[in-house]
């Protein structure tokens, strides 16, 4: 079951029914009133655009508000509960479900050891190779600096002070202003995650997270025991929907909301200043502290791209929005340095729970991304980052396009991933028979929260050129063995979900 129960309104599902494309022309066999109902619901369900547990309206008042008969809202819900999308309780109502055939995943997303990758194509994990030379000369540069730091404990629970002032001053140079003491050094963005989930959200608290969200993420929520509440995002890549995450943070009150504003993983959608403002005031209202994530904010993909202003400019204090940077994808993953901006008494707090998780964070490292800011090799290095992942993400396109027509993405502007409709086939069997001709995707129920998204897989720009173009062969060729039959066995090889 959901970890938060919702309803969804009769006016509210009949403007989401009716918004959905549906085949027309020569041909195309329009089928029963009640199966086009059903089909339309469970498209919702499996796209997270209605959550799983969602309470449904009575017959008759959708009956109304969809101007059909009662007749044809109970037989429509009669086949959703036949097909597992639907439960019902005498005198309790109707609320949405996902068959128990779909087992939810069992964790995030974890990459292959390098020397194991043999002819697989790991397409799992959203992390491109060091940007050489800058990595071999910020590892020489931490050397030179690190004498001093060597005469010390080495335990810099808030980070090194000169890293924190350097991140500090970079905020206040995209201009909110920004002091030290709102700056925590972390081990990469996961560990600054880890510290605020542990702070905020106790066993039991409800956190509210985009859906789909990123997957690790939101593995670490449920690790800590969180009630997770998923917000569905609007359509396309135009960022959030604005009137679910206020009806969200009024009526299920939760303690953190977690969201990614730029080129959000995994959909690359990009959040305007509009949006930002009124999320950040609808989670001051609500009492909701608002984790801002920004580990793709500088992945900007084309030139003189102009960036809405970030989440934390519309609370520059720091008292509701937490922002949440890392090195780790604009640098390198292997770079686990991370970083949490908040308030100084947040900050404060943060710091002292620490000393019962890792005490802080390597000091190479931190002199390692502090020499490259310094220097302006960070911007060197981000500037090769970014035209790596465009040729790498027009490659992919071109591609996929090609090999797979029926597939379906809007192209982001930045960031590294793209968020694919895979033409009515199953995610979940598509990666599974995908590793055994050679190419590994995640699937799309991993960035949801109940099983949601059964028809998506998420593609990341981290190979170009010859690589990617085989990529999508072998992508190609497990879609085929899906639709046969072939990689599933007797199941049936489809969610339905055109």
């Amino acid at each position: 079951m959901a970890q938060w129960t919702s309803a969804v309104g009769a006016a509210q599902l009949a403007r989401q029914l009716n918004s959905q494309s549906r085949p027309s022309g020569p041909g195309v066999r329009k089928p029963p009133a009640y199966r086009a109902l059903a089909d339309g619901v469970r498209l919702l369900v499996l796209e997270g655009r209605v959550p799983v547990a969602a309470r449904l309206p009575a017959e008759r008042e959708l009956a109304v508000a969809l101007a059909v008969s009662r007749t044809t809202v109970a037989a429509a819900y009669e086949a959703l509960r036949a097909e597992g999308f639907l439960e019902s309780r005498r005198g309790a109502g109707s609320w949405t479900a996902v068959p128990a055939g779909n087992p939810l995943p069992a964790r995030g997303l974890e990459p292959l050891p390098p020397e194991s990758l043999g002819s697989v194509i790991d397409l799992g994990t959203a992390a491109l190779p060091a940007p050489e030379p800058w990595l071999t000369r910020a590892v020489q540069g931490a050397l030179e600096e690190l004498p001093p730091y060597a005469h010390t404990h080495g335990d810099y629970p808030a980070g090194l002070p000169a890293l924190r002032q350097m991140l500090a001053d970079r905020y206040t140079a995209r201009g909110i202003p920004t002091m030290p003491e709102q700056i925590m050094v972390t081990t990469g963005a996961m560990g600054a995650m880890d510290a605020i989930c542990h702070l905020f959200a106790g066993r039991g608290e409800r956190i509210a997270v985009e859906s789909p969200s990123y997957a690790n993420i939101l593995q670490l929520m449920r690790e800590a025991g969180a009630r997770l509440v998923p917000v569905a995002m609007a359509e396309g890549l135009t960022g959030w929907d604005l009137p679910r995450w206020r009806q969200v943070l009024r009526d299920a009150a939760p303690r953190l909301a977690y969201v990614v504003a730029d080129f959000h993983n995994p959909t690359g959608a990009l959040a305007d200043d509009d949006q930002r403002r009124a999320l950040v005031e609808a989670a001051r209202s609500a009492g909701t502290v608002l984790v801002a994530d920004e580990t793709m904010t500088e992945l900007h993909l084309d030139d003189d791209y102009a960036m809405p202003r970030p989440v934390c400019s519309f609370d520059p204090a720091g008292s509701t929005v937490l922002t949440v940077g890392s090195a780790s994808k604009a640098f390198w993953a292997g770079m686990r340095i991370g970083w949490v901006r908040a308030a100084p008494e947040v900050i404060r707090s943060l710091v002292a729970a620490r000393a019962y998780a890792d005490l802080g964070t390597p000091v190479l490292e931190q002199l390692a991304i502090n020499w490259l800011m310094n220097t302006g090799g960070w911007e060197q290095a981000v500037s090769v980052r970014r035209t790596q992942a465009r040729e790498n993400r027009d490659a992919l396109v071109a591609a996929v396009r090609r090999e797979l027509p029926d597939w379906e993405f809007d192209v982001p502007d930045g960031g590294l991933t793209l968020w694919v409709r895979t033409g009515g086939l199953s995610g979940s069997r598509i990666a599974a028979v995908g590793e055994r001709v050679g190419v590994r995707v995640p699937s799309g129920p991993r960035f949801g929260v109940d099983g949601a998204f059964e028809g998506y897989v998420r593609l990341p720009f981290t190979v170009g050129g010859p690589v990617a173009e085989e990529a999508a062969v072998r992508l190609a060729a497990a879609a085929r063995l899906v639709e046969s039959g072939a990689g599933s066995g007797s199941e049936t090889p489809r969610t339905s979900v055109a």
